[in-house]
């Protein structure tokens, strides 16, 4: 069976196809370089934030009227404590609510932070050897100076409990700076991390924006 030959119009639409796709390329990669030379923060930042416009989620519904009661409690802006969530657990989409360190819940407590430092097993990161009983009980929680809040006031502190943990989490960011106005002290005492404070802050500045319109 003989082949079909390429009518000579074709054939140069053909090349010329494949030079163009080189040529664009080429002709992109220079002017992202001639416009980095003038501009570098801008591009820095742009490929930065890249990643994150590409997967971002909506903040969820039915968690604002949560974020907002809970916020004003301990006098914090709502849109941290959803910047939080987000980095945390991505709306507690994350499946188990337990990382591979042993933070816990839904805004990913170690244990001793929750409990207390002052709890004879705590040391080191902070996984502790806390009995499962302690971990929730307020009364143990207060006289171990931990962080953890029984939000819904049913008696426990559960970081596996939605509101609990955001009681929790707003309890320590206000206690760490932030009821103060100090964003960035308070993310930094939450995880110490520079890219972490960036990410909750971008969050943090995103969810104001939009929320604002």
């Amino acid at each position: 069976m003989k082949k079909k030959k390429l009518k000579k119009g074709n054939k140069r639409k053909l090349l010329f196809l494949i030079l163009l796709v080189p040529a664009m390329l080429v002709g992109i990669t220079l002017f992202i370089s001639v416009y980095y030379l003038f501009n570098p923060d801008t591009v820095k930042t742009a490929l930065k934030e890249t990643p994150k416009i590409l997967w971002e989620m909506d903040v969820p519904e039915e968690n604002i009227p949560l974020y907002k009661e809970t916020a004003e409690q301990y006098d914090i802006p709502w849109t941290l404590l959803a910047a939080h969530h987000r980095v945390e657990t991505r709306f507690s989409t994350m499946d188990p609510l337990l990382s591979p360190v042993g933070a816990e819940g839904h805004m990913q407590f170690m244990p001793c932070t929750f409990v207390g430092w002052s709890h004879p097993t705590c040391s080191e990161l902070g996984q502790g050897a806390i009995p499962e009983d302690e971990k929730t009980d307020p009364g143990v929680i207060e006289a171990h100076g931990g962080y953890g809040i029984d939000g819904n006031g049913d008696g426990i502190a559960d970081p596996y409990n939605l509101t609990d943990a955001l009681h929790s989490a707003a309890n320590y960011l206000a206690k760490n700076g932030a009821a103060d106005g100090d964003l960035e002290k308070a993310i930094f005492q939450y995880n110490h991390s520079d890219e972490y404070v960036e990410d909750i802050l971008y969050y943090h500045n995103l969810y104001k924006k939009e929320f604002s319109e």
